[in-house]
Protein backbone atom coordinates (compact mmCIF):
# COMPACT_ATOMS: atom_id res chain seq x y z
CA UNK A 1 0.00 0.00 0.00
CA UNK A 2 1.28 3.31 -1.03
CA UNK A 3 2.16 5.36 1.76
CA UNK A 4 2.34 9.28 1.18
CA UNK A 5 4.31 11.62 3.45
CA UNK A 6 1.60 14.65 4.82
CA UNK A 7 2.44 17.25 2.40
CA UNK A 8 2.18 14.42 -0.68
CA UNK A 9 -1.16 13.53 0.43
CA UNK A 10 -1.98 17.54 1.14
CA UNK A 11 -1.10 17.80 -2.89
CA UNK A 12 -3.17 15.20 -3.78
CA UNK A 13 -5.98 16.16 -2.06
CA UNK A 14 -5.62 19.78 -3.65
CA UNK A 15 -6.02 18.66 -6.94
CA UNK A 16 -9.15 16.50 -6.48
CA UNK A 17 -10.16 19.41 -5.07
CA UNK A 18 -9.31 21.97 -7.92
CA UNK A 19 -10.99 19.58 -10.08
CA UNK A 20 -14.51 19.40 -8.65
CA UNK A 21 -14.35 23.63 -8.13
CA UNK A 22 -12.59 24.86 -10.93
CA UNK A 23 -13.02 24.28 -14.94
CA UNK A 24 -9.45 25.10 -15.35
CA UNK A 25 -6.14 23.01 -15.47
CA UNK A 26 -3.84 22.95 -11.99
CA UNK A 27 -0.32 22.39 -11.06
CA UNK A 28 1.39 20.93 -8.53
CA UNK A 29 4.91 22.48 -7.07
CA UNK A 30 6.65 20.05 -5.39
CA UNK A 31 10.30 20.62 -5.23
CA UNK A 32 13.21 18.66 -6.48
CA UNK A 33 13.85 15.64 -4.41
CA UNK A 34 10.77 16.35 -2.22
CA UNK A 35 8.56 13.31 -4.34
CA UNK A 36 6.35 13.95 -6.80
CA UNK A 37 6.53 10.46 -8.51
CA UNK A 38 4.12 9.33 -5.23
CA UNK A 39 1.85 12.30 -5.87
CA UNK A 40 1.48 10.81 -9.55
CA UNK A 41 1.04 7.31 -9.04
CA UNK A 42 -1.89 7.83 -6.43
CA UNK A 43 -3.53 10.29 -8.92
CA UNK A 44 -3.23 6.93 -11.60
CA UNK A 45 -4.26 4.44 -9.13
CA UNK A 46 -7.45 6.52 -7.88
CA UNK A 47 -8.36 7.27 -11.87
CA UNK A 48 -7.96 3.74 -13.28
CA UNK A 49 -8.46 1.28 -10.18
CA UNK A 50 -11.44 3.84 -8.43
CA UNK A 51 -12.59 5.54 -11.71
CA UNK A 52 -12.15 3.76 -14.31
CA UNK A 53 -10.66 6.17 -16.21
CA UNK A 54 -7.37 6.22 -18.18
CA UNK A 55 -4.26 8.17 -17.55
CA UNK A 56 -1.66 9.79 -19.99
CA UNK A 57 1.64 11.18 -18.15
CA UNK A 58 3.64 13.40 -20.68
CA UNK A 59 7.24 14.34 -20.92
CA UNK A 60 9.33 16.94 -23.08
CA UNK A 61 12.56 14.28 -22.32
CA UNK A 62 12.72 11.16 -24.01
CA UNK A 63 15.56 9.71 -21.34
CA UNK A 64 12.15 11.13 -18.75
CA UNK A 65 10.02 8.40 -19.59
CA UNK A 66 11.36 5.34 -19.57
CA UNK A 67 12.61 5.87 -15.70
CA UNK A 68 9.16 7.76 -14.78
CA UNK A 69 7.56 4.36 -15.88
CA UNK A 70 10.21 2.23 -14.03
CA UNK A 71 9.35 4.65 -11.03
CA UNK A 72 5.44 4.29 -11.52
CA UNK A 73 6.06 1.01 -11.29
CA UNK A 74 7.84 0.07 -8.36
CA UNK A 75 5.48 2.97 -6.53
CA UNK A 76 1.87 1.39 -7.92
CA UNK A 77 2.06 -2.03 -8.94
CA UNK A 78 -1.23 -2.82 -9.27
CA UNK A 79 -2.05 -0.45 -12.46
CA UNK A 80 -0.12 -0.97 -15.72
CA UNK A 81 2.18 1.13 -17.28
CA UNK A 82 2.99 1.72 -20.95
CA UNK A 83 5.48 3.62 -23.10
CA UNK A 84 4.63 5.58 -26.13
CA UNK A 85 7.86 6.95 -27.40
CA UNK A 86 9.48 7.06 -31.25
CA UNK A 87 12.64 6.95 -29.98
CA UNK A 88 12.37 4.03 -27.96
CA UNK A 89 10.45 1.85 -30.07
CA UNK A 90 7.68 1.77 -28.04
CA UNK A 91 3.98 2.46 -29.26
CA UNK A 92 1.58 1.57 -26.20
CA UNK A 93 -1.61 2.08 -27.08
CA UNK A 94 -4.05 0.09 -24.67
CA UNK A 95 -2.14 0.24 -21.22
CA UNK A 96 -4.50 2.08 -18.72
CA UNK A 97 -1.44 4.69 -18.14
CA UNK A 98 0.39 5.70 -21.00
CA UNK A 99 3.81 7.25 -20.14
CA UNK A 100 4.53 9.42 -23.60
CA UNK A 101 6.80 12.02 -25.00
CA UNK A 102 4.83 15.14 -26.56
CA UNK A 103 7.10 14.53 -30.19
CA UNK A 104 5.73 11.05 -30.53
CA UNK A 105 1.85 11.74 -29.37
CA UNK A 106 1.25 15.16 -30.80
CA UNK A 107 -0.31 14.27 -34.06
CA UNK A 108 -2.02 11.08 -32.58
CA UNK A 109 -4.51 11.44 -29.83
CA UNK A 110 -7.16 9.41 -32.10
CA UNK A 111 -4.76 6.78 -32.10
CA UNK A 112 -4.43 6.71 -28.06
CA UNK A 113 -8.05 6.55 -27.95
CA UNK A 114 -10.40 8.42 -25.53
CA UNK A 115 -7.98 10.03 -22.41
CA UNK A 116 -9.46 11.27 -18.87
CA UNK A 117 -6.16 12.98 -17.18
CA UNK A 118 -3.30 14.23 -19.21
CA UNK A 119 -0.40 14.58 -16.67
CA UNK A 120 2.35 16.57 -17.74
CA UNK A 121 5.76 15.93 -15.61
CA UNK A 122 8.21 18.54 -15.31
CA UNK A 123 6.01 21.07 -16.83
CA UNK A 124 8.68 23.66 -16.48
CA UNK A 125 10.75 21.88 -18.82
CA UNK A 126 8.00 22.66 -21.73
CA UNK A 127 9.75 25.79 -23.95
CA UNK A 128 7.56 28.43 -25.75
CA UNK A 129 8.17 27.07 -29.13
CA UNK A 130 7.05 23.67 -27.87
CA UNK A 131 3.88 24.72 -26.70
CA UNK A 132 2.40 23.90 -29.90
CA UNK A 133 2.42 20.48 -30.20
CA UNK A 134 0.95 20.62 -26.46
CA UNK A 135 -1.81 23.12 -27.41
CA UNK A 136 -2.48 20.79 -30.62
CA UNK A 137 -2.31 17.66 -29.02
CA UNK A 138 -5.15 18.94 -26.39
CA UNK A 139 -7.41 20.41 -29.04
CA UNK A 140 -7.35 16.81 -30.73
CA UNK A 141 -7.90 14.98 -27.32
CA UNK A 142 -10.47 16.86 -26.34
CA UNK A 143 -12.85 16.03 -29.23
CA UNK A 144 -12.27 12.35 -28.68
CA UNK A 145 -13.17 13.39 -25.08
CA UNK A 146 -14.39 17.02 -23.91
CA UNK A 147 -14.31 16.18 -20.29
CA UNK A 148 -10.64 15.37 -20.68
CA UNK A 149 -8.51 17.70 -17.68
CA UNK A 150 -4.57 18.62 -17.41
CA UNK A 151 -2.55 18.44 -14.20
CA UNK A 152 1.02 19.82 -14.32
CA UNK A 153 3.90 18.57 -12.20
CA UNK A 154 7.11 20.52 -11.57
CA UNK A 155 9.43 21.94 -9.01
CA UNK A 156 9.29 25.45 -10.27
CA UNK A 157 6.04 27.15 -12.08
CA UNK A 158 8.19 28.76 -14.88
CA UNK A 159 9.75 27.95 -17.78
CA UNK A 160 13.65 27.59 -18.06
CA UNK A 161 14.32 30.85 -19.39
CA UNK A 162 11.84 33.05 -18.31
CA UNK A 163 7.82 33.64 -17.57
CA UNK A 164 5.01 31.43 -15.17
CA UNK A 165 3.88 28.94 -16.81
CA UNK A 166 0.37 29.08 -14.95
CA UNK A 167 -1.04 31.53 -16.81
CA UNK A 168 -5.15 31.98 -18.37
CA UNK A 169 -3.87 31.29 -21.84
CA UNK A 170 -1.82 28.15 -20.94
CA UNK A 171 -3.10 24.90 -20.79
CA UNK A 172 -1.96 25.10 -17.35
CA UNK A 173 -4.12 27.99 -15.42
CA UNK A 174 -2.89 27.95 -11.53
CA UNK A 175 -1.01 26.14 -8.89
CA UNK A 176 -3.52 24.46 -6.76
CA UNK A 177 -0.67 23.03 -4.29
CA UNK A 178 3.34 24.47 -3.47
CA UNK A 179 5.64 22.85 -0.64
CA UNK A 180 8.55 25.23 -0.31
CA UNK A 181 12.31 24.12 0.09
CA UNK A 182 12.80 25.32 3.61
CA UNK A 183 9.22 23.42 4.69
CA UNK A 184 10.86 20.24 3.27
CA UNK A 185 14.47 20.64 4.88
CA UNK A 186 12.91 21.97 7.89
CA UNK A 187 10.40 18.33 8.15
CA UNK A 188 13.73 16.18 7.63
CA UNK A 189 12.65 15.91 4.07
CA UNK A 190 15.42 17.35 2.12
CA UNK A 191 18.94 17.51 2.60
CA UNK A 192 20.19 20.99 4.65
CA UNK A 193 22.32 23.33 2.47
CA UNK A 194 25.27 24.59 2.92
CA UNK A 195 25.94 27.73 0.46
CA UNK A 196 28.72 29.55 -0.51
CA UNK A 197 29.90 31.90 -3.00
CA UNK A 198 32.87 31.19 -4.72
CA UNK A 199 35.95 32.98 -3.96
CA UNK A 200 36.59 32.92 -7.64
CA UNK A 201 34.15 35.44 -9.21
CA UNK A 202 33.28 36.62 -12.61
CA UNK A 203 32.04 40.15 -13.91
CA UNK A 204 29.15 39.20 -16.53
CA UNK A 205 27.80 43.07 -16.73
CA UNK A 206 29.70 42.63 -20.40
CA UNK A 207 27.53 39.39 -21.25
CA UNK A 208 24.77 39.61 -23.63
CA UNK A 209 21.38 38.61 -22.70
CA UNK A 210 19.33 36.66 -25.34
CA UNK A 211 15.78 35.33 -24.76
CA UNK A 212 16.38 35.79 -20.78
CA UNK A 213 19.38 33.96 -20.48
CA UNK A 214 23.43 34.85 -21.28
CA UNK A 215 24.73 34.35 -24.17
CA UNK A 216 25.72 31.11 -24.61
CA UNK A 217 29.22 31.64 -26.70
CA UNK A 218 29.66 34.93 -24.47
CA UNK A 219 29.76 33.32 -21.05
CA UNK A 220 31.70 30.28 -22.37
CA UNK A 221 34.56 32.78 -23.44
CA UNK A 222 33.83 34.85 -20.19
CA UNK A 223 34.21 31.86 -17.91
CA UNK A 224 36.84 29.73 -19.97
CA UNK A 225 39.99 31.85 -19.03
CA UNK A 226 42.93 29.06 -18.28
CA UNK A 227 43.26 31.54 -14.36
CA UNK A 228 39.64 31.20 -13.92
CA UNK A 229 39.60 27.62 -14.26
CA UNK A 230 42.95 26.76 -12.92
CA UNK A 231 41.52 28.72 -9.35
CA UNK A 232 38.09 27.30 -9.43
CA UNK A 233 39.45 24.01 -9.82
CA UNK A 234 42.01 24.36 -7.07
CA UNK A 235 38.75 26.14 -4.72
CA UNK A 236 37.11 23.41 -5.58
CA UNK A 237 39.39 20.54 -4.77
CA UNK A 238 39.76 22.16 -1.22
CA UNK A 239 36.14 22.83 -0.49
CA UNK A 240 35.26 18.92 -1.73
CA UNK A 241 38.38 16.85 -0.31
CA UNK A 242 35.55 15.60 2.37
CA UNK A 243 32.51 15.11 -0.10
CA UNK A 244 31.33 11.98 -1.54
CA UNK A 245 29.67 13.06 -5.36
CA UNK A 246 30.64 16.60 -6.52
CA UNK A 247 28.66 17.51 -9.31
CA UNK A 248 29.79 20.39 -11.95
CA UNK A 249 27.90 22.66 -14.11
CA UNK A 250 29.70 24.11 -16.86
CA UNK A 251 29.27 26.59 -19.19
CA UNK A 252 30.17 24.61 -22.87
CA UNK A 253 31.72 21.43 -23.87
CA UNK A 254 35.30 23.30 -24.38
CA UNK A 255 34.89 24.85 -20.81
CA UNK A 256 33.53 21.24 -19.65
CA UNK A 257 36.59 19.52 -20.83
CA UNK A 258 39.40 22.10 -20.11
CA UNK A 259 37.70 21.44 -15.80
CA UNK A 260 38.30 18.01 -16.26
CA UNK A 261 41.14 18.14 -17.84
CA UNK A 262 42.84 20.40 -14.51
CA UNK A 263 40.35 18.22 -12.27
CA UNK A 264 42.78 15.05 -13.58
CA UNK A 265 46.02 16.56 -14.48
CA UNK A 266 46.85 19.45 -11.62
CA UNK A 267 44.97 17.71 -8.72
CA UNK A 268 45.02 14.14 -9.43
CA UNK A 269 41.37 13.90 -8.96
CA UNK A 270 38.93 10.97 -11.27
CA UNK A 271 36.78 13.57 -12.92
CA UNK A 272 34.27 12.52 -15.37
CA UNK A 273 32.08 14.40 -18.53
CA UNK A 274 29.13 14.49 -20.03
CA UNK A 275 27.44 16.52 -22.73
CA UNK A 276 24.74 16.32 -25.30
CA UNK A 277 27.57 14.91 -27.62
CA UNK A 278 28.55 12.12 -25.09
CA UNK A 279 27.64 8.52 -26.69
CA UNK A 280 24.42 6.76 -24.72
CA UNK A 281 27.17 3.76 -23.50
CA UNK A 282 29.62 5.84 -22.75
CA UNK A 283 27.37 8.22 -20.65
CA UNK A 284 25.48 5.22 -19.08
CA UNK A 285 29.12 3.95 -17.78
CA UNK A 286 29.89 7.69 -16.71
CA UNK A 287 26.86 8.01 -14.74
CA UNK A 288 26.36 4.60 -12.73
CA UNK A 289 30.17 5.15 -11.92
CA UNK A 290 28.89 8.64 -10.43
CA UNK A 291 26.16 6.97 -8.56
CA UNK A 292 27.86 4.07 -7.24
CA UNK A 293 30.31 6.45 -5.38
CA UNK A 294 33.27 4.91 -7.53
CA UNK A 295 33.67 8.56 -9.43
CA UNK A 296 33.82 11.13 -6.94
CA UNK A 297 33.72 14.32 -9.67
CA UNK A 298 31.48 14.73 -12.55
CA UNK A 299 31.47 17.67 -14.82
CA UNK A 300 28.30 18.06 -16.88
CA UNK A 301 26.80 20.44 -19.71
CA UNK A 302 23.28 20.82 -20.31
CA UNK A 303 22.38 17.32 -19.50
CA UNK A 304 21.68 16.36 -15.89
CA UNK A 305 19.68 19.41 -14.87
CA UNK A 306 16.64 17.93 -14.58
CA UNK A 307 15.36 14.54 -14.03
CA UNK A 308 18.66 13.35 -12.89
CA UNK A 309 18.74 11.19 -9.76
CA UNK A 310 21.62 10.68 -8.00
CA UNK A 311 20.90 11.00 -4.12
CA UNK A 312 24.67 10.72 -3.46
CA UNK A 313 25.57 14.59 -4.73
CA UNK A 314 26.75 16.15 -1.52
CA UNK A 315 28.57 18.81 -3.76
CA UNK A 316 26.82 21.05 -6.34
CA UNK A 317 29.53 23.72 -8.16
CA UNK A 318 28.05 26.29 -10.23
CA UNK A 319 30.82 27.14 -12.77
CA UNK A 320 28.10 29.01 -15.05
CA UNK A 321 26.29 32.29 -14.57
CA UNK A 322 22.58 32.09 -15.38
CA UNK A 323 19.84 34.92 -15.59
CA UNK A 324 17.19 31.73 -15.23
CA UNK A 325 15.90 31.19 -11.87
CA UNK A 326 14.68 27.63 -13.09
CA UNK A 327 17.64 26.94 -14.02
CA UNK A 328 19.24 27.97 -11.26
CA UNK A 329 17.21 26.11 -9.07
CA UNK A 330 17.40 22.87 -10.96
CA UNK A 331 20.79 22.92 -10.67
CA UNK A 332 20.76 23.40 -7.46
CA UNK A 333 17.89 20.92 -6.66
CA UNK A 334 20.60 18.28 -7.85
CA UNK A 335 21.78 17.79 -4.17
CA UNK A 336 18.16 18.32 -2.36
CA UNK A 337 17.80 14.10 -2.02
CA UNK A 338 18.23 12.66 1.10
CA UNK A 339 21.24 9.71 1.34
CA UNK A 340 22.71 7.44 4.35
CA UNK A 341 25.76 9.46 5.47
CA UNK A 342 25.03 12.78 4.12
CA UNK A 343 24.66 15.57 6.00
CA UNK A 344 24.28 18.24 3.72
CA UNK A 345 24.90 19.83 0.79
CA UNK A 346 27.11 21.80 -0.32
CA UNK A 347 26.60 24.36 -3.01
CA UNK A 348 29.69 26.24 -4.71
CA UNK A 349 28.21 29.36 -6.79
CA UNK A 350 31.13 30.85 -9.82
CA UNK A 351 28.42 32.29 -11.07
CA UNK A 352 27.23 35.23 -8.91
CA UNK A 353 23.70 33.03 -9.02
CA UNK A 354 23.09 33.18 -5.09
CA UNK A 355 22.96 36.93 -5.25
CA UNK A 356 21.40 37.18 -8.55
CA UNK A 357 18.40 34.81 -7.94
CA UNK A 358 18.32 34.47 -3.96
CA UNK A 359 19.36 31.97 -1.68
CA UNK A 360 18.79 28.69 -2.66
CA UNK A 361 16.78 27.42 0.78
CA UNK A 362 14.15 30.70 0.30
CA UNK A 363 14.02 31.21 -3.35
CA UNK A 364 11.02 32.93 -4.69
CA UNK A 365 10.56 33.63 -7.90
CA UNK A 366 8.80 36.33 -9.64
CA UNK A 367 7.95 37.16 -13.00
CA UNK A 368 10.40 40.07 -14.36
CA UNK A 369 8.55 41.59 -17.34
CA UNK A 370 11.30 43.75 -18.29
CA UNK A 371 15.34 44.26 -17.02
CA UNK A 372 17.61 43.13 -14.60
CA UNK A 373 15.58 44.83 -11.60
CA UNK A 374 17.46 44.95 -8.03
CA UNK A 375 19.49 42.17 -6.98
CA UNK A 376 16.80 39.92 -5.00
CA UNK A 377 19.55 39.54 -2.41
CA UNK A 378 23.22 40.86 -1.05
CA UNK A 379 26.07 39.54 0.36
CA UNK A 380 27.03 40.72 3.55
CA UNK A 381 30.60 42.21 3.77
CA UNK A 382 31.45 41.36 7.21
CA UNK A 383 30.06 37.96 7.81
CA UNK A 384 29.37 36.75 4.27
CA UNK A 385 25.88 35.88 5.11
CA UNK A 386 23.87 36.45 1.72
CA UNK A 387 20.35 37.61 2.79
CA UNK A 388 17.20 39.69 1.28
CA UNK A 389 18.53 42.63 -0.26
CA UNK A 390 15.87 45.31 1.65
CA UNK A 391 17.54 45.03 4.90
CA UNK A 392 19.18 48.02 6.12
CA UNK A 393 21.13 45.70 8.82
CA UNK A 394 22.45 42.59 8.80
CA UNK A 395 20.07 39.94 10.53
CA UNK A 396 23.07 37.64 11.54
CA UNK A 397 25.89 40.05 12.32
CA UNK A 398 24.17 43.35 13.09
CA UNK A 399 26.49 45.14 10.18
CA UNK A 400 24.58 48.60 8.96
CA UNK A 401 24.50 48.60 5.04
CA UNK A 402 25.06 52.13 3.75
CA UNK A 403 22.67 54.26 1.66
CA UNK A 404 22.75 52.32 -1.43
CA UNK A 405 24.05 55.68 -3.27
CA UNK A 406 27.25 55.35 -0.93
CA UNK A 407 27.70 51.68 -0.75
CA UNK A 408 31.00 50.40 -1.65
CA UNK A 409 31.41 46.35 -2.71
CA UNK A 410 34.29 44.40 -1.16
CA UNK A 411 37.47 43.69 -3.08
CA UNK A 412 37.82 40.75 -1.05
CA UNK A 413 35.43 37.48 -2.41
CA UNK A 414 34.34 34.79 -0.24
CA UNK A 415 32.94 31.44 0.38
CA UNK A 416 31.19 31.79 3.74
CA UNK A 417 28.23 30.26 4.46
CA UNK A 418 24.66 31.57 5.10
CA UNK A 419 23.67 29.92 8.10
CA UNK A 420 24.16 31.76 11.17
CA UNK A 421 26.48 29.32 13.65
CA UNK A 422 27.93 27.71 10.66
CA UNK A 423 31.39 26.48 11.19
CA UNK A 424 33.48 25.48 8.18
CA UNK A 425 37.41 24.57 7.81
CA UNK A 426 38.53 24.64 4.29
CA UNK A 427 42.34 23.42 2.85
CA UNK A 428 43.42 26.03 0.51
CA UNK A 429 47.01 25.64 -1.60
CA UNK A 430 48.80 28.76 -0.77
CA UNK A 431 49.53 30.19 -4.40
CA UNK A 432 51.55 33.60 -2.66
CA UNK A 433 52.71 35.06 0.29
CA UNK A 434 53.23 38.84 0.87
CA UNK A 435 54.70 40.55 4.35
CA UNK A 436 54.46 44.05 5.32
CA UNK A 437 54.47 46.18 8.65
CA UNK A 438 51.30 46.95 9.54
CA UNK A 439 50.25 50.12 11.77
CA UNK A 440 46.52 50.18 13.35
CA UNK A 441 44.48 53.01 12.57
CA UNK A 442 45.10 56.07 14.70
CA UNK A 443 47.86 54.39 16.36
CA UNK A 444 50.25 56.72 18.36
CA UNK A 445 53.79 56.92 17.62
CA UNK A 446 54.97 54.10 20.42
CA UNK A 447 51.86 51.82 19.67
CA UNK A 448 53.51 48.16 18.76
CA UNK A 449 53.58 47.28 14.85
CA UNK A 450 52.63 44.18 13.64
CA UNK A 451 54.21 41.78 10.62
CA UNK A 452 50.86 41.36 8.27
CA UNK A 453 50.89 38.03 6.38
CA UNK A 454 48.73 37.85 2.60
CA UNK A 455 48.27 34.20 1.59
CA UNK A 456 46.83 34.48 -1.75
CA UNK A 457 44.65 31.72 -2.08
CA UNK A 458 42.74 32.05 -5.60
CA UNK A 459 42.83 34.29 -8.42
CA UNK A 460 42.28 37.72 -6.30
CA UNK A 461 41.84 36.16 -2.79
CA UNK A 462 43.70 37.21 -0.11
CA UNK A 463 43.65 35.62 3.80
CA UNK A 464 45.48 37.62 6.24
CA UNK A 465 47.35 37.09 9.69
CA UNK A 466 49.40 39.33 11.95
CA UNK A 467 52.38 38.45 14.06
CA UNK A 468 52.71 40.52 17.13
CA UNK A 469 56.33 40.09 17.70
CA UNK A 470 56.50 43.84 18.95
CA UNK A 471 53.45 43.06 21.79
CA UNK A 472 54.13 41.99 24.87
CA UNK A 473 52.51 39.11 27.13
CA UNK A 474 50.63 36.23 25.00
CA UNK A 475 50.55 37.76 21.76
CA UNK A 476 54.17 38.03 21.68
CA UNK A 477 54.06 34.11 22.57
CA UNK A 478 51.96 33.03 19.57
CA UNK A 479 54.90 35.02 17.39
CA UNK A 480 57.51 33.30 18.83
CA UNK A 481 55.88 30.09 18.56
CA UNK A 482 55.26 30.74 14.74
CA UNK A 483 57.89 32.09 13.90
CA UNK A 484 60.12 29.34 15.82
CA UNK A 485 58.05 26.96 13.37
CA UNK A 486 59.11 28.43 10.20
CA UNK A 487 63.19 29.57 11.13
CA UNK A 488 65.68 28.19 13.05
CA UNK A 489 66.98 32.31 14.05
CA UNK A 490 66.31 34.24 16.85
CA UNK A 491 62.79 35.87 17.04
CA UNK A 492 63.00 39.71 15.84
CA UNK A 493 61.83 42.63 18.56
CA UNK A 494 59.94 44.48 15.66
CA UNK A 495 57.88 44.07 12.73
CA UNK A 496 60.70 45.65 10.08
CA UNK A 497 63.28 43.52 10.66
CA UNK A 498 60.49 40.44 10.93
CA UNK A 499 59.53 41.76 7.33
CA UNK A 500 63.25 41.73 6.43
CA UNK A 501 64.28 38.31 7.26
CA UNK A 502 60.46 36.87 5.67
CA UNK A 503 61.46 38.54 2.53
CA UNK A 504 64.92 37.65 2.69
CA UNK A 505 63.84 33.92 2.73
CA UNK A 506 64.52 33.47 5.69
CA UNK A 507 60.89 31.47 6.83
CA UNK A 508 60.42 28.03 5.61
CA UNK A 509 57.84 27.87 2.74
CA UNK A 510 54.28 27.92 3.20
CA UNK A 511 52.39 25.09 0.99
CA UNK A 512 48.87 25.10 2.32
CA UNK A 513 46.89 26.88 5.08
CA UNK A 514 43.12 25.66 6.71
CA UNK A 515 40.85 28.64 7.01
CA UNK A 516 38.37 28.51 9.41
CA UNK A 517 34.76 30.14 8.61
CA UNK A 518 32.09 30.74 11.13
CA UNK A 519 29.36 32.69 9.93
CA UNK A 520 28.13 35.32 12.45
CA UNK A 521 31.60 36.29 13.37
CA UNK A 522 33.73 39.06 11.68
CA UNK A 523 36.89 37.61 10.41
CA UNK A 524 37.65 34.24 9.06
CA UNK A 525 40.75 33.15 10.45
CA UNK A 526 43.75 30.40 9.83
CA UNK A 527 43.90 27.58 12.04
CA UNK A 528 46.12 25.30 10.54
CA UNK A 529 49.18 25.57 7.61
CA UNK A 530 51.16 23.06 6.18
CA UNK A 531 54.70 24.07 6.12
CA UNK A 532 57.87 23.07 4.16
CA UNK A 533 61.68 22.73 5.78
CA UNK A 534 63.20 25.43 7.75
CA UNK A 535 65.60 26.93 6.43
CA UNK A 536 69.43 26.79 7.27
CA UNK A 537 70.27 29.05 10.41
CA UNK A 538 71.62 32.07 9.38
CA UNK A 539 75.56 32.09 8.88
CA UNK A 540 77.75 34.25 10.80
CA UNK A 541 78.35 37.75 9.85
CA UNK A 542 75.37 37.94 7.91
CA UNK A 543 73.20 41.29 9.27
CA UNK A 544 70.68 38.98 11.39
CA UNK A 545 73.29 36.90 12.73
CA UNK A 546 73.78 39.23 15.58
CA UNK A 547 70.32 39.19 17.05
CA UNK A 548 70.12 37.76 20.79
CA UNK A 549 66.87 35.27 21.97
CA UNK A 550 64.50 37.26 24.03
CA UNK A 551 63.76 36.26 27.75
Amino acid sequence: MLTLRPYQHEAVQSVYQHLRDHDDNPCVVIPTGGGKTPVMATICRDAVVTWGGRVLIVAHVKELLEQSADKLRVVCPEVTFGIYSAGLKRRDTQAPVIVAGIQSIYKRACELGPIDLILVDEAHMIPPEGEGMYQQFLAEAKVVNPNLRVIGLTATPYRLKSGLICTPDHFLNQVCYEVGVRELIVQGFLSPLVTKAGITRVDTSAVHVRGGEFVAAEVEDLMDQDELVEAACQEIVAATHDRRAVLIFATGIKHGRHVQDVLRRKHGVDCGFVSGETPTDERDATLKAFRDGTMQYLCNVNVLTTGFDAPNIDCVVMLRPTMSPGLYYQMVGRGFRLFPGKANCLVLDFGGNVLRHGPVDAIRIQERPGGSGEAPAKECPDCHAVIAAGFATCPQCGYEFPPPERQKHEAKATEAGILTGQVTDTKYEVMDIAYSVHTKRDATPDTPKTMRVDYRLGLSHWQSEFICVEHDGYARQKAESWWQRRSPDPVPDTAERAVEIAEAGGLCPTHGITVRTVTGERFDRIVGYELGSRPDAVPVGDPFADEEVPF
